[in-house]
């Protein structure tokens, strides 16, 4: 088992004993990252591929690496890799996953379709699918789950990726509020104080992290100070959630001691959804 690994897992049991209440799901995220590590050590190559010679000009035109709304892609591993993630929920919680089976068995629910959707901001259609599966709070858990899932089918084969180009974007003076890799929107980002407060953003769907102005909103580009805030939980200071009251959007925002170790803003974001709820309650989104 990967050093990494152990860490990730050592620091969910910890969180664990914290907060009891983030027990079911740390569980299942701690199942998530063996199976994605065991998925990355039987993967020889990626099921996506980038034009290198087109590197530079998508890094300066703003477009990610990967093309997911425009090629088409063998998804079969990535397929089964999703099957093999529905069974966690069955071993973890029998009785969700009885309805999250249900979900997917919907004649409504095509996995490639939410795939593809997930890439798509504009996509109303796919977003229309959704509303309509989930009627009510249990089925809009569940389909969260689901969502949570259809994500990490992708994130091994993207996280090659990722690792591959990591160096050649980090010179390519990316300055985008989404990943350079896939294009996906951040949810999580770090701050680190051994690099004078430098803020990075964090991709869920490839594990990339990528340099992004501290003052300014990765969402709508708005960089006015005046409207820009943030908030904390008291005894949580190093935790906090950065707001933008242009667009009312926001991420959280880990901050990093100078002796602190590299976190897996996996975990972290699992061990702070009650930063989620404040937001949302606070009429961010």
């Amino acid at each position: 088992m990967a050093v990494a690994l152990r860490k990730s897992l050592k620091t969910i049991e910890d969180y664990k004993a914290a907060n009891p209440n983030y027990t079911d799901l740390l569980d299942i995220l701690a199942d998530i990252l063996i199976l994605r590590e065991e998925y990355r050590q039987n993967m020889k190559d990626s099921i996506f591929h980038v034009e290198e010679n087109l590197i530079t000009q998508k890094m300066e035109g703003g477009l990610p690496l990967i093309d997911f709304t425009g090629k088409e892609y063998d998804l079969s591993r990535p397929k089964q890799y999703f099957n093999s993630l529905i069974s966690i929920v069955e071993k973890r919680m029998p009785e969700e996953a009885q309805n999250i089976i249900s979900i997917i068995k919907d004649k409504q629910y095509d996995w490639e379709k939410m795939i593809r959707a997930s890439f798509d901001r504009s996509d109303e259609e796919g977003e229309a699918a959704n509303e309509e599966l989930a009627s009510g709070s249990e089925a809009r858990e569940n389909l969260d789950l689901i969502d949570l899932f259809t994500e990490e089918s992708l994130r091994p084969e993207l996280e090659n990726i990722a690792e591959k180009y990591d160096e050649i974007i980090a010179k390519s003076g990316w300055s985008e509020g989404y990943c350079p890799i896939c294009g996906k929107e951040p949810k999580i980002g770090e701050i680190r104080e051994e690099e004078e407060g430098k803020r990075y953003l964090f991709c869920h769907q490839c594990g990339f992290k990528w340099y992004f102005h501290r003052i300014k909103c990765p969402f709508c580009g708005n960089d006015e100070q005046h409207s820009l805030a943030y908030f904390a939980v008291e005894g949580e200071e190093h935790h906090r959630v950065d707001v933008c009251n242009k667009c009312r959007r926001y991420i959280k925002i880990i901050e990093l001691s100078k002796s602190s170790e590299e976190p897996n803003l996996d975990v972290e974001d699992i061990a702070t959804l009650h930063l989620d709820m404040i937001a949302y309650d606070e009429g961010y989104n």
